[in-house]
């Protein structure tokens, strides 16, 4: 098992991305800190990873909360003993073209997107580096480079990328790596409640876009996040790794 008595938090992981992080670490022998807002998918995910034989415990509450994030590296260390692995994963939307958006869609998106993660690589880097060892995964976007309707939205996720790159410089030394994921089309809920219209539009646009011609599943990210997570990317930290079927290529 590539994650055996590894500790990990998951921010937002009650359903899609996040769920599925959850899950994988969960079948490479982590034990798991499930996250989400909503109570009922949080406590669901658990008992999905305790009937498959698994460790988690779920911690409800906003990542735009400091003492939510706060308490879920504190419930990892009282649960498991220990932290080793932080994803960041938690994001909402709040989409509106540029000259619709109100001030309140701006400041949700900010403080639960942007800093969310914040707080969750500060919460995770002080406990990570006085242990001397740690994985931070954060989860941006393609949408980094723009997307119609989403400036709020974009702005956080290409922030994301600055904060990943200057954590990883100030980690380094400490043996913490801290790395991002920046997923493409995933079929999440986020995409499933999607006006049909769009969702048709999307499948027109599919072969001209994204090379391998299909939407991205939250196994495919979960698969790139245990990569990081594990071992085997020891060497690695400060980078930005796309999921996202080629659309960049």
């Amino acid at each position: 098992m590539r994650l055996k008595d590894k500790v990990a938090v998951v921010t937002g992981s009650g359903r899609g991305i996040g769920e599925g992080i959850v899950m994988r670490f969960a079948e490479e022998g982590a034990k798991v800190v499930v996250n989400d807002v909503n109570e009922a998918d949080a406590n669901a995910v658990v008992e999905k990873v305790k009937a498959a034989g698994g460790q988690a415990v779920g911690v409800i509450g906003s990542v735009a909360s400091r003492q939510v994030v706060q308490g879920m590296v504190d419930t990892a260390i009282k649960e498991f003993g220990t932290l080793d692995i932080m994803v960041n994963n938690a994001g909402i939307t709040r989409d509106a073209m540029l000259h619709k958006m109100t001030d309140e869609q701006w400041d949700q998106v900010i403080a639960v997107n942007l800093t969310g993660v914040f707080y969750g690589i500060q919460c995770a880097a002080i406990f990570m580096r006085e242990k001397g060892y740690g994985k931070i995964i954060n989860i941006s976007s393609t949408s980094a480079f723009g997307n119609p309707g989403q400036l709020n939205y974009a702005a956080t996720k290409a922030a994301i990328i600055g904060m990943t790159k200057t954590a990883a410089k100030e980690l380094g030394q400490k043996n913490v790596n801290v790395n991002a994921i920046a997923p493409g089309m995933i079929w999440t809920d986020m995409m499933k409640n999607m006006p049909q219209s769009a969702k048709d539009r999307i499948d027109q646009m599919l072969p001209a876009i994204m090379p391998l011609n299909r939407k991205g599943s939250p196994l495919d990210v979960a698969n790139l996040a245990l990569f990081l997570a594990s071992e085997e990317s020891q060497f690695m930290t400060g980078h930005v790794l796309f999921c996202e079927g080629g659309m960049k290529a």
